[in-house]
């Protein structure tokens, strides 16, 4: 093995040069996403765990952590993995998150030749459940780790790596378990990928995310549906009762009604940040000019504003209508919501606004608590500017920094809870189809990516992070 100390920057990238070459990273995100871990369906519930014990597990052991197997906190809900590799007590310790658990496969829903849990590449991309969110995300950040730990024998770090298994369930047991975890999971920063880059060949980094809460709202006027002939004109129509009460939820370009949904935190200083950012989508959508919150431009109606969105609805038979009216109509909804947003008011102000409009019939079915709370890290930690100049000098881009992502993520975990400023390197793009037929990694994307990671290890080996003696402590807010 090399003298660590005869080693340079340009070694170490020409070693992740080594690794891209060899299609390892392709091979081994091939075996992750051949694990159906669907953590929506809970007859995967044996596999969510094989993920953990079979996958990470090894490579982990491999690369010379300590690992365990934790139970949930929640009932039920899948177990996490916690590794550790503490090299020098002395040595700055970043902590790594990611997820192992994926959305449905919607098997019959893929182009021909494609299957999501099968990976193909095709046209510059990896297919395949998961390449995107999350396995090919943490899997890049692991094999930079491994690359330079093969290279040089040792980080010059520590590093303390925490995967769950029910992130795309809203997390459930994450936050009591960090909680109750807090010493093993102690660190000086959280250094994770999730999300997207907003263009494709340009990096980008996030200090917090968007905050979620979904709800149901029915109306169930009877038990049976009836003849639209016979009664038509005389039953009252749960469809359109509930179609009614969603329209007075935004007007016809989805600007929000209820007062309370609209948040107080686009300031000066958050419009001036996402001023800076291209507009760009970076794929093959194209934004919709008239939709969303007029005088808003498209990247604070995204970062920086609350969206309202009506993910399912149903009443009758859809995929066989009959002549009759349904007795019942539901619809599932969210409600994406910045910092400035009182997440414990954001049920109860609807049901005041249904109850003001006439819309007693309509009921909130929202048995869960927010899944994810809004967060925003003050961007001018030092960890921010570290990370930043390390990204740019592997890619030749200065990244894009963002105030939050659009999308949300477990964030008020790290940084509320373990009190962390929070930096996310996303290694994906808008593009990618996540949550949808089709996901796929672009491979110039993913080789990029795994390079940058390597850069940013080794400076953070060589340098030991950014000087933070004299720094602020970590600036965290997090709507309530």
């Amino acid at each position: 093995m090399p003298n660590p100390l005869d080693l340079s920057r340009v070694v170490a990238m020409s070693a992740a040069q080594t690794v891209i070459e060899s299609g390892h990273l392709e091979r081994r995100l091939s075996e992750l996403v051949a694990l159906r871990t669907e953590s929506q369906n809970p007859a995967q519930a044996a596999v969510l765990k094989q993920y953990l014990s079979e996958m990470m597990r090894p490579m982990l052991l491999e690369m010379g952590f300590d690992v365990g197997l934790h139970e949930n906190p929640v009932a039920q809900a899948p177990p996490l993995l916690v590794a550790s590799r503490v090299e020098n007590s002395d040595l700055p310790t970043i902590l790594i998150y990611g997820h192992g658990d994926v959305t449905h496969g919607q098997d019959n829903q893929w182009d021909a030749g494609l299957s999501p849990f099968a990976v193909k590449a095709s046209d510059g991309r990896i297919y395949g459940r998961g390449t995107a969110d999350n396995k090919g995300q943490h899997l890049i950040n692991l094999m930079a780790l491994k690359t330079l730990i093969e290279l040089r024998g040792s980080l010059g770090f520590n590093v303390k790596v925490l995967i769950e298994m029910a992130e795309e369930t809203g997390s459930p047991g994450l936050a009591e378990f960090c909680a109750a975890q807090r010493d093993a999971l102690a660190a000086d920063v959280l250094i994770a990928s999730d999300g997207p880059r907003l263009m494709p060949e340009v990096p980008t980094m996030f200090m917090g995310s968007r905050g979620a809460v979904n709800f149901d709202l029915e109306v169930r006027l009877r038990n049976r549906a009836h003849h639209s002939g016979n009664w038509g004109g005389l039953l009252a129509d749960p469809a359109t009762i509930l179609v009614q009460a969603l329209a007075s939820l935004t007007d016809a370009r989805g600007q929000i009604k209820i007062a309370e949904w609209r948040p107080s935190s686009l300031t000066p200083d958050i419009r001036a940040a996402l001023a800076r950012l291209p507009t760009e989508t970076g794929g093959d959508e194209v934004i919709d000019p008239n939709w969303g919150e007029v005088g808003l431009t498209s990247n604070e109606r995204v970062f920086g504003w609350n969206s309202f969105a009506v993910l399912a609805m149903k009443s009758g038979v859809p995929d066989a209508p009959v002549n009759a009216i349904s007795g019942h109509a539901s619809a599932t909804c969210q409600l994406r919501f910045v910092v400035g947003t009182d997440a414990d008011g954001i049920v109860p102000s609807l049901r005041r606004h249904l109850d003001r409009k006439g819309f007693h019939q309509v009921h909130i079915i929202a048995t869960d608590k927010v899944a994810f709370q809004a967060t925003r890290v003050n961007p001018d930690n030092p960890w921010v500017n570290f990370v930043a100049s390390s990204l740019e000098h592997s890619t030749q881009s200065a990244p894009h920094i963002l105030p939050n992502l659009a999308g949300s993520l477990p964030n008020h975990c790290f940084s509320e809870i373990l009190n962390l400023p929070t930096i996310w390197i996303p290694h994906s793009y808008r593009g990618c189809a996540q949550h949808a037929p089709n996901e796929h990694m672009p491979i110039a994307l993913l080789h990029q990516a795994f390079s940058a990671m390597v850069g940013l290890y080794w400076d953070l080996g060589e340098t030991k992070g950014p000087n933070t003696t004299d720094a602020p402590a970590p600036s965290n807010k997090t709507a309530n």
